[in-house]
This record gives structure tokens, sequence and C-alpha cells, in this order.
């Protein structure tokens, strides 16, 4: 590989693998060099030191980065500083994918306009992008679901899919995984990730002929990009655009991560599964406050736990807060890499790298220098599920009856739902499959065996299949209101389910094939039985639902089911087999047998040993290596698809998914001075843990919200309007769906619920898009004003796109999570934050004022606070200060060229 840079710290050497000379970065040369602590560094941290080490450069690699690095992972209390970051690769999937191929085409248009070479924008890091999120649960319960469902796929989604086609032709270093193969983070696990990477081609050659190794390293649209932590490959979620800006050969930016070290001991106890562990962990990791850290799992209960096991633990980080939560490479991990078809010459060169580079863990591993730690005892984990509204509220399976019961009662403010004593007696009586059935507050309706979470791990899997298959034998049934489903995340995992015998069993519990992608987990659930719909609206009923995915936010699993609970596969199948949240399974039997004997779910659960044997003889590498064989080349309807030809896209003006970006429109060759902001407005008043769920248009378009009338307007009938995800490549639609999440509360509003706000000075009461759209025409600037944990949940683009195409300048909250934060940086507004102590609620503000925010400039640069005065209706003003979320110089250039492709793309014009 040609050597990047000074080599300063003189760390490259040459290694011999089975005959064969590779170049490399070693690790261990640090410490002859007075760097005596590199050894006991974590994992996480010796692979980002590697990655600088081999991109050091003198301009965007320094040798003051590396030092800044191995100083504070050393000594965690010092100053925090900044790094680049250069990852291995990018993954995509068709939701953010959709919209960053669109941005990538528009740049294209954008280069031209102003005189450059079009086709030099083309992604430098390869990018993987598997189609996943796109399938609907429209018809489940039967055999044809599943050819059904992927028909309706490819009608409502084929201009997404000819523009996807269309980039895999056009751009160089691009894949596209089709539809139906599986979800982008099980793809990912199971095929794409190689642990560690050879440069081969000619432009990555060592002078003396030798490939270079180094770890693999990615970075997703996909908030659960984590998961791939689990196989030891250091990656995580990240922004749309912040992903095309790495695609396009920029680095990643962020602070020098604390690294907290969770020492996991003991082993999990007979019929506790690895999601009733990762409910527990994200619980104990919330509360421990890891967000914006890195965590990372070792100790000897660490290889107790399988590789899917510890794949789930990797994929929920986002739900506990972390950047990620790594797993070391061990044994297990090439175990994995065998199970799953890799090449044996792979399996040798990961082995003979990560522990000649100290990344392999054993028994003897000196214990690594974190900046926190926290212990788990694996044998103290019991059943449990999480919600009914968030992935941190963990409930015991034995409580989770009164607790749904509790949470009736309680306030909304307080994750409850706020219904009187007497609202709480309600029932409807309906009829289905010619049977008379009562719904009541707590009724299952979606019971989904869903998401990459748990669909990657074939344990949970075959213990749902085992459940399912004992309770036929007991003549248990699946309750006739449950909307069931099967959504693996593998084709595999239909092999080993059909070669066990336990698919049969799955589906004469309901629950059949319904689609190879998210689902039910992204909102993807479909439609409920018309009956169930109307019995819910009619008793205003708090219906719910139980999947094996890792989002239970407000509004995300279907609009008309308000409590929502993730769980494992196994318990998914008991749920549907109850149909109601209020069974005490520890008291109350699911029904009786043939003799009228009670049948308890302890009867029925299966034993660890049975799951066991089961894997043992039916999961077989040669399903992997089938299944991948030709995992590009798609079914006939994607091969059939109509794909425009040329380099630079044929936009079509009628087309209601995809529309060029309106991002570059006004670009000019510099960026201009930063603007205060001043006489500005307030959209939204917002309070605690406001997620991307509320603010991003996901899930069903309702046909009275603003996008729903402008797709009538252009013909679409509301039975086409596919979802907002579907219509991400058309900024029209989802500037209309930004902050319209029919859960979302803005304070500016009383007992009003939805995308509703008020119009100032009058206070006139409409939508968020119509204020915002006359507030453009009166040419005021707009801010939001929001409370903590702003932006939790996943990466979405829209988020940050949308509150920008909305004309919000600004946001002001107590705090942030991370990925939306870059977001917005990425997109051109300016994250604001109330000192500590303070927010919109103790300075009184009710969110009429109107805002100016003053010599950004020079604030700005000097990291000074920002003063702002907030003018009220009376003539009144009160002034406080708010500090800056521009976390480092990078981040303030984002900001002055007006967001990350602006600057990407000046740049490119200037290096012609």
């Amino acid at each position: 590989m040609h050597v990047k840079g000074t080599n300063s710290f003189r760390t490259l050497a040459t290694l011999n693998v089975g005959g064969t000379r590779f170049i490399y970065f070693r690790l261990a040369e640090l410490e002859s060099q007075g760097w005596t602590q590199a050894a006991r560094l974590p994992v996480s941290i010796k692979i980002l030191l590697e990655n600088l080490l081999r991109n050091e450069d003198g301009r965007i690699v320094t040798c003051d980065h590396i030092e800044a690095l191995l100083a504070t992972a050393a000594s965690p209390s010092g100053p925090v500083r900044e790094i680049p970051f250069m990852p291995a690769r990018v993954l995509l999937q068709d939701f953010t994918g959709v919209p960053a191929v669109v941005d990538l085409a528009t740049m294209r248009n954008a280069m031209k306009r102003l005189g450059g070479d079009p086709d030099r924008i083309n992604p430098l890091v390869r990018a993987d992008l598997v189609i996943d999120h796109s399938v609907q649960v429209d018809a489940y319960g039967t055999r044809d679901a599943l050819d059904l469902n992927e028909r309706k796929e490819y009608e409502r989604n084929h201009e997404r899919y000819g523009l996807l086609r269309w980039a895999q032709k056009a751009f160089h270093n691009f894949t596209v995984v089709p539809p139906g193969r599986g979800i982008v983070h099980q793809v990912n696990l199971e095929y794409l990730a190689s642990v560690v990477m050879m440069a081969s081609n000619p432009q990555t050659a060592s002078p003396n002929g030798e490939g270079m190794l180094y770890p693999d390293t990615v970075v997703g649209t996909d908030s659960h990009t984590t998961m791939i932590n689990g196989l030891g490959v250091l990656g995580w979620g990240v922004g749309g655009i912040e992903a095309e800006a790495v695609m396009l050969g920029q680095p990643y930016y962020f602070p020098i991560p604390q690294v907290v070290g969770v020492k996991l001991e003991g082993e999990l106890r007979p019929g506790i599964t690895a999601t009733d562990l990762v409910l527990h962990v994200t619980e104990l990791l919330r509360n421990k406050k890891v967000v914006g850290k890195f965590v990372e799992f070792y100790g000897p209960g660490l290889s107790a736990l399988s590789l899917p096991d510890r794949a789930t633990l990797a994929n929920m980080a986002p739900e506990y807060g972390a950047t990620m939560g790594f797993c070391p490479v061990d044994e297990k991990t090439l175990d994995y890499l065998r199970l799953t078809g890799r090449d044996a010459s792979l399996v040798n060169l990961v082995e003979a790298y990560t522990k000649e580079q100290g990344l392999f863990q054993t028994a003897d591993s000196p214990e690594p220098i974190f900046s926190d730690t926290v212990s788990l005892d694996l044998s103290r984990v019991e059943a449990n599920l999480a919600g009914p509204k968030r992935p941190q509220d963990r409930v015991p399976l034995a409580a989770a009856s009164s607790a749904f019961k509790e949470a009736l009662g309680r306030e909304i403010s307080q994750w409850g739902f706020g219904l009187s004593e007497e609202d709480r007696k309600k029932r409807v009586t309906l009829r289905l499959k010619n049977e008379e059935v009562e719904l009541s507050h707590g009724s299952v309706v979606i019971a989904a065996i869903t998401s990459c979470t748990n669909t990657s791990n074939p344990a949970v899997m075959l213990a749902a299949g085992i459940l399912a298959q004992n309770a036929l034998k007991k003549g248990i049934r699946t309750k006739p209101w449950v909307k069931t489903s099967l959504a693996p995340g593998s084709r595999v995992v239909t092999d080993y389910l059909e070669k066990s015998g336990l698919l049969p069993a799955l589906e004469a519990q309901g629950f059949f094939l319904v689609g190879y992608g998210c689902t039910t987990c992204i909102g993807n659930s479909g439609p409920l039985p018309e009956p169930v719909q109307r019995a819910i609206e009619e008793g205003n009923l708090v219906a719910a639902s139980v999947l094996s995915g890792n989002r239970n936010f407000e509004g995300r699993i279907h609009g008309s089911v308000r409590a929502n609970y993730l769980a494992s596969p196994p318990l998914v199948v008991a749920y549907a087999l109850a149909g109601r949240l209020t069974i005490d399974f520890e008291k109350e039997p699911l029904g009786r047998d043939e003799a009228g004997n009670p049948v308890f779910l302890k009867d029925i659960w299966p034993g660890s040993e049975d799951i066991a044997r089961v894997m043992n003889e039916n999961l077989r590498d040669e399903f992997f290596s089938s299944r991948y064989k030709n995992i590009y080349e798609g079914d006939a309807a994607w091969r059939n698809l109509s794909v425009p030809e040329g380099g630079i896209y044929a936009w079509d003006t009628q087309s209601t998914y995809i529309r060029e970006a309106p991002f570059f429109e006004k670009l000019t060759q510099e960026a201009a001075p930063i603007e205060d902001i001043v006489a500005a407005r307030v959209l939204l008043l917002l309070g605690d843990s406001v997620t991307t769920d509320h603010i991003s248009p996901a899930g069903a378009i309702p046909p009275d919200s603003p996008a729903g009338r402008y797709l009538q307007s252009l013909g679409i009938a509301p039975e086409d309007f596919n979802s907002y995800g579907s219509r991400r490549g058309n900024h029209e639609v989802m500037i209309r769906g930004t902050f319209a999440n029919t859960r979302i509360r803005n304070r500016l509003l009383e007992n009003v619920s939805g995308g509703f706000t008020r119009h100032f000075p009058g206070g006139e009461q409409m939508t968020v898009w119509e204020a915002a759209r006359r507030y453009a025409g009166e040419s005021v600037p707009l801010i939001v004003l929001a409370g903590k944990e702003y932006g939790t949940g996943s990466s979405r683009d829209w988020a940050a796109k949308g509150t920008a195409l909305l004309g919000v300048k600004a946001v002001v909250a107590e705090s942030y999570e991370r990925i939306h934060r870059s977001n917005l940086i990425g997109m051109g507004v300016l994250p604001l934050q109330f000192v500590e102590g303070e927010s919109a609620e103790s300075l009184g503000l009710t969110g009429s004022e109107v805002f100016s925010f003053k010599n950004l400039e020079e604030r700005l640069a000097s990291g000074k606070e920002i003063e702002v005065e907030a003018a009220a209706a009376d003539g009144s003003t009160r002034s406080f200060t708010v500090l800056s979320r521009l976390d480092t110089p990078i981040e303030l250039e984002y900001y002055r060229h007006g967001g990350i492709l602006p600057k990407v793309l000046r740049e490119m014009m200037r290096s012609v």
C-alpha cells in the first residue's frame, strides 16, 4: 500500500502469514518509544490508534492527533481533543440510502453547473447499500404472504429501486443488495464484514508489492450499525450527510471518546435469553449515562456468550445511549467466521493480525485501562420486556401485567397513558373468524418476530419455534385478534427453521414469513384488520404490540397501537398465545390441554439443552455460503427494473418519489460570513426525550396531513401513498411531514398532539408546515426550543434535513443525542444548549417571544457563550446566555459552509 504520511512513530512493519508477507502499522512499537500503557488501551481505542498511524499525512492526520489519543486514553481526565477517523467502509440501508444517492446525484448536477467534472462525484470509500426497509406487512397469516408483500413492495417502490439500480451502474465503489435478501445489519454481520481488511488494488499497493493489513471499520446511515461491534469490527451510526462526506473521502471528526468497560461475570441461567440480557444492559447503561462514550465488554462472562449474543448486545448500543458497544475478537469470533462461510485464508489473516496487534482477547489478556467500569453478573439477569414507550424502561416478566395496569393510570408526562379509573374498564366486543371476542386495554394486536436485533441469533429464533411447537402439542393456539408475522433478517434463518422442522409449527401459530426486512420494528407493520382497528377506535383502547425489535417509541410501530413492548422471539410467541399483556404467566395458564389440565408458560418454555441440540443439528455453514453466493443478483423483478442510462441522473419531474434535492440551488463557490439570527420566532416548544421519530417523517402518511394533501393534489390516492420512508427521495413530501408525528406535543398548544403549532404574533393554530411556510413568506427565521435528550433514537437524516428546510436556523435544547446534534450541523442548523440548570421553563419563556442571537461570527469562533435576547409582546425583554454545541473546529467549518456537503463540493471545485 502507498504509505500515507510520515510514519513519524516508526510503526510500519511486515507480517508473514502462511508464507505471504504483508505490511501493517505495528502497535507494539509504541511501547519501545515510551508509550508504556499502549498495550493496556481498550481494544476499541487500539483500532482508532491504528487508523491514525496508518493515515498520518501531516495534514488531515498529524503527529499531534496520535499523541492526543495516546495521552487521553492513558489519562481519561485530561482535556478532550478531536481526532479524524477514516473508516474503511460505509454501510447504508434504503431509507437513508435513497436520499444519500439523491444528494450524490444532485451534487453531480451542481458540479456540472459550477463548471466542474460531475464524474468526480463517486464514493472514494467502499459503500454497500442493503434494501431492507421498504417491505410492509400487508399480508400475513398465510403461506403466500411473502409473495404478496414483495409484489406490493415493488409496486410501491419501483421508482426508488430504479434510482438504486442506476446508482449501482453509475457510481464506482458502490454495491446494492437487492430487496428480499435480508436486513442490512445481519447481512453485514454474516457477509460484508471481514474483521481484517487487505488493500490489494494498484492505488494501495506498497512499493515492495506487499498487501496492507488493517482493521475493518465502518460507519453507517443507521444507528444499529453498532451491531457489527459484536464481531470485533469498530463501527457506529452517523447521519446520512456525514456518511456521504465519508464516502467522498472526508474524515469523520469526533472527540476522543471515554471508554466505559462493562465487566461480565458468570453465565446466563437456563431459560434466560440474550434479549433479556440486552434489555437489562440497556437499563443499566442508561442509568450509567454513557451517551457519547464507547462501551467495551470484557471479563470471563463475555467468553460465555455466543457471537450472536454479543451481536445482540452491540446492536442495542443506541438504546443504551453509547456510540457503540464493542466485543473484542476471540476464538468464538473465528468460529463464527467459519460458520458463516468466510474463506479459510481470511480466518487465518484475522487470527494472525489480531493476535499480533493485541486485538485478540484470551483469558490471560491484561485488563484494559478504562475511563470507568461497571460490573454485571449474568446469573442475575431475569426474563423481561421493555416498554411501553421506551427501550430503556425494562419490566421484569413477572411484573409485566401489574406494570402495564399501573401505566394506564400514570400521567402521560411520566410515560403512562393518563386514563381515568372509569376509562380503564372499557371493553369492546367484536366478531373475528366466526368467533365473538372481546378487546380491552392491553390486548395484544401485533406480535412480530422481526428486526436485526434478534433474528440474527439462532438460539432465540429456534427457541421461538420450539415454544410454538410445544404449545401446539398442548392444544394452545394464537388468539384470533393478534396480527402475527415472521420477518427474518436473513434467508439463512428460513433454512435452519425448515431443516429443524420448526417452521411449520410457527406457521400453525400464525407466524408465516412476511418478508426479509425490518417490517414492524420500523413502523412497516401494515394495517390492522378492520374490525380490530374499529374496536380500538370505538373504545379508545390502549392496544399493545410485542415485537423482537429494538425501538418502541410512541407512534413508531403503528399509529393506533399505543403500548409497545420489546421482547425475545419466544416471548413474542407467548404473548400471541395469551393475546393480552395483562396475563400473569406465573399464576395464569395460557389455556388447557385436551385433558383439561392448565398449561402454564413454564410448561412449554424450551430448555437450554433442547435449543443447543436443535442448533447443533441444524445450523450449517453451507446455508450461509449458498445464500450469499449470488447476493447482488436479485430476483427477476429486480433485474427487470427500468434503469436510466448515463452518469447524470435523468430526473423525472412527474415523480412523487424522487426529486432533485434543493440543498445546492443557491450554492456559491465561496462560503459567506456567518450571519446573526435576528428577530426569530419559535416554531415549536418541546419537552424532554423528543426523538428523531417525533421529528422525522416516518410510518404511514395520513390523508389529512400536509404531506397527504400534497400527494392528493398530484392525483395520488391515499391507498397509494406508501410510507414516508419510501418517499425520502422527495423533499416536498418530507418537509411537510417534519414534526408531524401524531404523538409529538408542542407546548405552544394545550392538550393538542401532533404536528401543530401557533403562528405569531397572532397566535393562530395551524400545522407546523403551514406556519413555517407563512414565516418564510414573511422572511422570519425560526428556532426550536427543547428539553433534555433532544434527538434520541435512529440516525434519521431527515430529522435534520426537514428542520433546515422548514427554515429553522437554530435549536436550543437542554441536551442532545450525539447523532442528531451532528446531523443538525451537517445541514447548517446551529445547535445551542441552555447552561446547566436552566431551561425554557426556568427562564420563563413561553415561546411567543422574538429571539435574537448576535455576534455569532466572533463568539462561535472564540468558543464564547452566545448572548440571547428574548422580546415579549408587551415590550419587555429577557437576556440569557447559551452554549454553542459546535464542539470541534471542523464542526464550526461545516456550519460556516452551510453544512457538510457544500463544504465538500467547494473543496472538490478548488482541487480541480
